[in-house]
């Protein structure tokens, strides 16, 4: 069998997160039950199966990895990954060596869709400008202990202005649990005047701690995962049940935005 790296992709409010539990829909679940399918489980191995990041409840990916090994070829393997449930998609693969650790990415981008009503643009990217280079997280993951520091570097917290509001990318090597939740909350609370840019500075150095709500999953969307590999084989979907999932989803959540405005 050959090992594979496959790009893909979810709407996350259809699921209750990676981790496959009793009782409930999960990313992880689904894939295996599409993938013990028959036929399926004679050509590809779910054992093997290993995802670049375990996204929460609600949380959406645009650019998700998974390894896995199976017999059949990239074109062939996208097909029968795409058939698992029709709010995934696997768009992109690459064959890997077995040392291969799709864990160990070069970088992470994840971006939350932000409402701007009422905001602050000046204040929020004020904040956003103290995220960079080694930070302390301990009071940005959640479960941390209050411990020395727990250092990570980032690279930059971004705040981009579009026409239905704002977009703040944060990209990362790795993150800790609950992380960029964390850091949108910390530029509400910044905006809002309930947390001083001093006091968020002091948090970052590691000079104590400052608690936090987490920012809504819904708005959050691993946006990609990067490796150095060149994608070698493409998707070619979607296929009609993945087509019809997209126009239903589009159609609600346009309804949705319509009726929002009128509040506005």
């Amino acid at each position: 069998m050959a090992r594979w790296v496959v790009r893909f992709g979810y709407e996350g409010s259809s699921y209750g997160g990676w981790a496959r539990q009793p009782g409930r829909r999960t990313i992880e679940g689904a894939l295996l039950r599409g993938l013990a399918r028959p036929g399926s489980s004679s050509t590809v191995r779910p054992e093997t199966l290993e995802v670049a990041s375990r996204t929460d409840r609600g949380v959406s990916a645009r650019a998700n990895a998974l390894t896995i090994e199976s017999r059949l070829d990239g074109p062939a393997l996208l097909r029968v990954l795409n058939g698992t449930s029709p709010e995934m998609w696997f768009t992109d693969a690459a064959p890997v060596p077995d040392g291969f650790r799709v864990r160990r990415a070069r970088r992470r981008v994840y971006r939350y869709f932000e409402s701007d009503w009422g905001r602050s643009l000046e204040r929020t990217r004020a904040a956003a400008q103290l995220f960079c280079g080694e930070v302390d997280v301990r009071s940005f993951g959640r479960r941390l202990t209050n411990g020395p520091p727990v250092r990570r570097p980032i690279e930059a917290v971004e705040v981009r202005t579009e026409p239905d509001g704002w977009t703040i990318e944060v990209r990362a090597p790795s993150f800790v649990w609950g992380m960029v939740r964390k850091i949108v909350a910390a530029l509400r609370e910044v905006d809002a005047g309930r947390l001083e840019l001093g006091t968020l500075a002091a948090a970052l150095r590691g000079e104590g701690r400052t608690t936090l709500p987490l920012a809504e999953p819904e708005p959050l969307v691993l946006w990609e995962v990067d490796y150095p590999i060149t994608w070698t084989v493409h998707w070619t979907g979607p296929n009609r049940r993945q087509r019809a999932a997209a126009q239903e989803g589009y159609s609600s959540s346009r309804a949705r935005v319509r009726l929002l405005r009128e509040l506005s």
